[in-house]
C-alpha cells in the first residue's frame, strides 16, 4: 500500500505528514491500536523492529480477559479457528494440588485460550492490515522526534543496511514494549518503586501437552544453595496442544529473596522438581522484563501515548501482560481518534484523557495487586495461605477473581461485590 499524497485530507485534516498516526511495535499492544485506529478511517503506520513471524518470550496462556479483548477486536477466538481452550487455573502449593474452574461473570466469557506468541502475534498483525493498517517491518525506531516540546514523529534505522530513517506525524504511540526506546530517548524513566518481574520459559514435550487446565506452582524454591529460600513469584505448565508444554518462571526482580539472579539456572533446576528434565526439552531458555503497576508515567505527553507495556502496564499480581496491553491499546485509539478530529488545546485535552481513563480502569486494582504481590512474595504468609486456603475452595475461588482480575461490579454475585467494594477503596495509581 502505497504512502498517501501528504496533501491529501484524511480525517485528520490536511496531511503533511507520513501518516495521522506512527505506531511503533507490533506487539499485542500496537497491532490492536492499529486495528482500531485504521477501523476509524485514520491513516496508521506501524513500524516494527522485527519481520514477521517471529518468537516472543511468554507464558502463551491467556486468561479470560485477554479473550474478552479478542473478542473485541473482532478476532475469531474459536477453537475452529486454531485456539486451544481452557476450562481454569489449576492451583499447586504445599504438595495439594485444586482445580478452579474460570468464573462465570457478565464481562468475561468463561474460558481461557493458549495460542503460541509466534503464531499469536503475527495473527494480530495480519488483522491490522485488514482493517487497513500500514505496516514498515525491520525499522528499528530508536528515538523520538520533538518540536517546540511536542513529540511530531520518531527516527531510527531501516532494512539489513541500517539506513537512517524518519517518520513524521501529529501523534505517535509508543508500544515498544519493555525497552520503550521512545519513552527513554525523551528522559522518561521508569520508577523504581514500582515492582519489574523477570519471567523466563522453555518448551518441553510431554503428555500434558492437551492439558484442559492451566498451571500454577505458588511456591518456588531455590535450592541452589546451602540452604532452600523461597522466591517471590510463581512457576506455570501450560499444555499447547502440539506434544509440547509452556513451562516457566515469573519472579520479582531486584528483591533481596530473589537468588543469585541467575533465573534461566533456576528454571533448569525447577523444571527436573516437576519430572522435565533436559531431555524433553525444545529449543533454548528464553527470558523477558515484566514492567508491572504503571511504572513508567506520564502515559501522555504532547504528541505521545505510552501504551502496554512501554507504559508498566503488566498486571503486578499475576504477571499477565497481554490482556492489560490490548485494553490500554483500545483505550488509547479512542483517545486518539477524538485528538485528530480537534486541534490546538483542545487536541491535547482529549490525549490527556488517556492517562486518566487508565487509571479510571486499572489504578485502584494496581495499587491493590501491589500491596498484595508484597504479602504473597513473604514466604511466612505464603505458608500460612497455602496450608489454610488451598483446602477451602470457596476461598480459592474468590483468590482465582482477585488474582486473575475476572469479577463484576455491583451487578455480580456476593464475592464480586466485596472484592469491587475492596478494588473501589484503594486509591488509584497514576
Amino acid at each position: 500500500m502505497q504512502a498517501p499524497d501528504p496533501t491529501t485530507p484524511g480525517a485528520a485534516g490536511p496531511r503533511r505528514n507520513d501518516a495521522d498516526v506512527l505506531v511503533v511495535g507490533a506487539g499485542p499492544a500496537g497491532s490492536t491500536a492499529a486495528a482500531y485506529l485504521a477501523r476509524a478511517g485514520l491513516d496508521v503506520l506501524v513500524l516494527e523492529k522485527s519481520t514477521f513471524p517471529r518468537a516472543k518470550v511468554c507464558g502463551d496462556g491467556l486468561t479470560p480477559r485477554a479473550v474478552k479483548q479478542l473478542v473485541d477486536l473482532g478476532v475469531d477466538c474459536s477453537e475452529a479457528a486454531g485456539w486451544r481452550h481452557n476450562k481454569g487455573l489449576r492451583v499447586v502449593a504445599g504438595g495439594a494440588s485444586l482445580e478452579l474452574p474460570w468464573p462465570t461473570t457478565g464481562d468475561y466469557p468463561d474460558y481461557g485460550a493458549v495460542r503460541t506468541r509466534q503464531d499469536f502475534d503475527d495473527l494480530l498483525l495480519r488483522h491490522a492490515r485488514k482493517q487497513g493498517a500500514r505496516v514498515q517491518e525491520a525499522t528499528t525506531v530508536t528515538a523520538a522526534v520533538t518540536e517546540n516540546g511536542s513529540v511530531v514523529g520518531v527516527e531510527g534505522r531501516e532494512g539489513p543496511d541500517k539506513r537512517p530513517v524518519a517518520y513524521r506525524a501529529p501523534l505517535t504511540l509508543a508500544c515498544d514494549g519493555v525497552s520503550a526506546r521512545v519513552a527513554l530517548s525523551l528522559g522518561m524513566a521508569k520508577d523504581d518503586r514500582r515492582p519489574l518481574g523477570v519471567a523466563v520459559r522453555r518448551y518441553h514435550t510431554s503428555p500434558r501437552s492437551e492439558d484442559d487446565f492451566l498451571e500454577t506452582h505458588l511456591e518456588i524454591w531455590d535450592r541452589r544453595g546451602a540452604r532452600p529460600t523461597m522466591l517471590p513469584g510463581y512457576g506455570w505448565v501450560f499444555g499447547m496442544g502440539d506434544g509440547t508444554v509452556n513451562v516457566g518462571l515469573g519472579v520479582l526482580a531486584g528483591d533481596r529473596t530473589a537468588g543469585s539472579g541467575d533465573h534461566r539456572g533456576l528454571l533448569e533446576a525447577w523444571t527436573a522438581e516437576i519430572g522435565l528434565g533436559p531431555e524433553t526439552a525444545v529449543g533454548p531458555i528464553g527470558g523477558a522484563g515484566l514492567p508491572m503497576g504503571f511504572n513508567r508515567t506520564p502515559h501522555a505527553r504532547p504528541g505521545l501515548l505510552l501504551v502496554g507495556d512501554a507504559g508498566g502496564m503488566v498486571n503486578p499480581l499475576n504477571g499477565e501482560g497481554i490482556a492489560y496491553a490490548m485494553q490500554s491499546a483500545a483505550v488509547a485509539a479512542r483517545c486518539a481518534v477524538q485528538a485528530l478530529a480537534r486541534s490546538g488545546a483542545s487536541r491535547e485535552a482529549a490525549l490527556a484523557v488517556y492517562p486518566r481513563r487508565m487509571s479510571e480502569e486499572l489504578g485502584r486494582y494496581y495499587r491493590l495487586g501491589i500491596r498484595a504481590a508484597r504479602l504473597i512474595g513473604d514466604p511466612r504468609v505464603m505458608r500460612v495461605a497455602t496450608r489454610h486456603g488451598l483446602p477451602r475452595r470457596a476461598v480459592m475461588q474468590v483468590l482465582l477473581k482477585l488474582l486473575a482480575n475476572l469479577y463484576d461490579g455491583k451487578e455480580g454475585e456476593w464475592s464480586d461485590r466485596v472484592l469491587s467494594t475492596l478494588t473501589r477503596l484503594t486509591p488509584a495509581l497514576r
